[in-house]
C-alpha cells in the first residue's frame, strides 16, 4: 500500500495535515527553479514505465524534454493513491518537479488541483496524456491563455472500444465507444496539437476530425538490442507479456488458452506457454498449469525474451501501437500476431508468415516458425530494419517538432 492511500484510510483533515508534516511532505513553490520553457505532463498515474508500453513511452518522452533543457512538471490525476513512492522518487531523481500529496509552508494541503495553478503562469505546454485527462483538466489549464494545448491520445479509444464491440455485440461497450468518440472529438477541436501513437490511429480519427496541421504520430520508442542471449537450438516455449488491467491482453490470453494451444498441441505437446503480466484477474490465475504458466507481474522481463523460441500476441481488439511487439522485436524474438497486433509495424516479406487472425492460421503460422529454423533466423535478423521507425532519434526529432511548432504558432 502506498504511503498516501495509508494516510486517507488513516487520516481526515487536521490529522492529515499534521501526519504530512511528520513526514516532512512539505513543498515549498519558491523554490522551485523554471526553465526557459516548462512543460506541465498529467497523466491518470505517475507513469509506471516498468508495467505498461504507454507508460513507457511517456517516460522516454519525459527523457527527451529533459535531455533538450525543458523544465517538466508531473502531475497524476486526482486520486492520492497513484502517487507511489518508488516511481515519484525515480522521476524526481531525473529532474522532473513532481507533485505529490504534501502542505505548503502555512501548513495548507497543496492538492493536484491548487498545484496546477501555482506553477501555471510559468507553464509554456501542457502535454495532456490520454482522452479522460485532457477531457478533465483542458478548462483548467487554459486558465493561463497563452498556454500551449497538447492532446497525447495514446491510443484512439473509440477504435479500440469499437473493436471490442464489434467482437462481443455488448451494447454496453457499443455506448462506451460512442461515449469515447464524442470525447476524443471534442478533445481534438480544443488542441493546439494532437498526438496519435500510429498513422493507423491518425486514418481512422480523419473519419471523424481531420486537420492533418494539427496532427502528428509520435509512437512507442524501440531500440534493437543486436544481440541474441540464447542460441536458436537453446531456446523452447511461447511468451506473451501485458498488463491485464488492459481488457485486450485478458482476452488475447483466453483466446490463446481455449483456441490455440489446443491445435498447437495437437502436433506438439511438449510446447509450453509463460504468461507474464501486471494485475493478473482471478480468470487469468486459473488458467496456470504445468504447460501453461501464469507468473503475473515480473520485474525484468528480459530474460523471457531471450530463452522462448517464439512471441505470441493474439490481439483480437485494441489500437495504436502494442509496445508488447516492439519488445519482442528488440530482442530479435520473433513474433506471431494478428492484423490488429500488427497495426503500426512494416513486417515487410515476412507478414504472411507471422500475421493470422483464425485460432487455427495463428497455430499453423506458430509450428512453422518453432520448427523451422532458418524462417526463424530470417525473421529475428529482419528485427532491427522493422524497428527503425521507432528508434529514440526518430521520435526525439517528432517531439522537437510538436514544441517547435507550437512555440512558433
Amino acid at each position: 500500500m502506498s504511503f498516501y492511500k495509508d494516510l486517507r484510510l488513516k487520516y481526515k483533515n487536521h490529522q492529515l495535515k499534521v501526519a504530512l508534516k511528520k513526514a516532512n511532505k512539505v513543498f515549498d513553490f519558491s523554490k522551485i527553479a523554471y526553465s526557459k520553457k516548462n512543460v506541465l505532463i498529467i497523466d491518470s498515474i505517475i507513469p509506471e514505465f516498468d508495467k505498461d508500453s504507454g507508460s513507457r513511452r511517456l517516460h522516454k518522452i519525459i527523457q527527451i524534454l529533459i535531455k533538450n533543457n525543458f523544465g517538466v512538471f508531473l502531475v497524476a490525476d486526482k486520486k492520492e493513491y497513484k502517487y507511489k513512492t518508488e516511481y515519484v522518487n525515480h522521476y524526481k531523481n531525473l529532474g522532473v518537479v513532481v507533485y505529490e500529496p504534501s502542505i505548503d509552508q502555512n501548513g495548507n494541503f497543496i492538492t493536484g488541483e491548487s498545484f496546477i495553478l501555482n506553477i501555471l503562469e510559468k507553464i509554456d505546454f501542457a502535454w495532456l496524456h490520454r482522452a479522460d485527462v485532457f477531457k478533465d483538466y483542458v478548462d483548467l489549464v487554459s486558465a493561463n491563455k497563452s498556454i500551449k494545448l497538447i492532446y497525447d491520445m495514446v491510443d484512439f479509444h473509440y477504435l479500440r472500444l469499437e473493436r471490442e464491440w464489434e467482437k462481443s455485440n455488448d451494447k454496453k461497450i457499443k455506448k462506451e465507444a460512442d461515449k469515447y468518440k464524442y470525447i476524443e472529438v471534442e478533445n481534438c477541436k480544443k488542441a493546439d496539437k494532437i498526438i496519435t501513437i500510429s498513422d493507423a490511429d491518425k486514418l481512422a480519427l480523419n473519419e471523424f476530425y481531420s486537420n492533418d496541421d494539427k496532427m502528428l504520430t509520435i509512437s512507442n520508442v524501440h531500440q534493437h538490442k543486436g544481440i541474441k542471449q540464447k542460441l536458436l537450438e537453446q531456446r523452447s516455449g511461447l511468451f506473451f507479456v501485458g498488463g491485464f488491467s488492459h481488457k485486450p491482453n485478458e482476452d488475447a490470453v483466453s483466446f490463446l488458452y481455449h483456441d490455440i494451444m489446443p491445435l498447437v498441441w495437437k502436433e506438439n505437446k511438449n510446447i509450453k506457454v509463460t504468461i507474464v503480466g501486471s494485475y493478473p484477474t482471478k480468470e487469468m490465475l486459473a488458467l496456470n498449469s504445468e504447460r501453461f504458466s501464469v507468473l503475473g507481474y515480473v520485474e525484468d522481463i528480459s530474460h523471457y525474451f531471450n530463452i522462448s523460441r517464439v512471441f505470441v500476441a493474439p490481439l483480437r481488439f485494441g489500437a495504436g501501437v502494442k509496445g508488447k511487439i516492439g519488445q519482442s522485436l528488440e530482442f530479435g524474438l520473433p513474433v506471431i500476431t494478428t492484423e490488429v497486433g500488427a497495426e503500426g509495424f512494416d513486417f515487410g516479406v515476412h507478414a504472411s508468415a507471422l500475421i493470422d487472425n483464425t485460432a487455427q492460421g495463428m497455430a499453423d503460422k506458430i509450428l512453422k516458425l518453432y520448427e523451422d529454423d532458418a524462417l526463424w533466423m530470417k525473421v529475428s535478423d529482419a528485427s532491427k530494419d522493422i524497428l527503425e521507425p521507432f528508434s529514440v532519434d526518430n521520435i526525439e526529432a517528432n517531439v522537437q517538432k510538436v514544441l517547435n511548432d507550437l512555440s512558433n504558432s
